[in-house]
């Protein structure tokens, strides 16, 4: 299994950008699906997860919003509203047991590359 984030980029803070990540290899539908960030020098931390229900770490609930679509094999992270403490490496990742949304880094099988996502305040 692979997973190709892209649509990180450069965005104003109040704008919005949205992220894809494809799954290849493998069939989007037997994994639970999540996106955690990085900024710089801090720790990877948990932003959403999906599986047929979402989960969102508190700094980005009613601002993000996950999404799956399997026929596409595709996750997005749509973010609006940001702000520039979103600024960060994003990246997605897939957990093969499905049983409910690991917010920890260690609960996923599979990861992308990241894509950068910076924010100007």
């Amino acid at each position: 299994v692979q997973l190709q984030a892209s649509g990180g980029g450069f965005m104003q803070a109040g704008g919005s950008l949205r992220l894809s990540c494809v799954l290849s290899g493998g069939t989007l539908s037997n994994y639970a699906m999540g996106w955690f960030r990085q900024a710089p020098g801090k720790e990877r931390e948990f932003v959403a997860g999906i599986t047929w229900d979402a989960s969102y770490t508190d700094s980005v609930k009613d601002r993000f919003t996950i999404s799956r679509y399997n026929y596409k094999n595709t996750v997005y992270l749509q973010m609006n509203r940001l702000k520039s403490e979103d600024t960060a490496v994003y990246y997605c990742a897939a957990d093969s047991s499905r049983a409910e949304i690991a917010t920890q880094m260690a609960g996923y099988d599979y990861w992308g590359q990241g894509t950068l996502v910076t924010v100007s305040s």
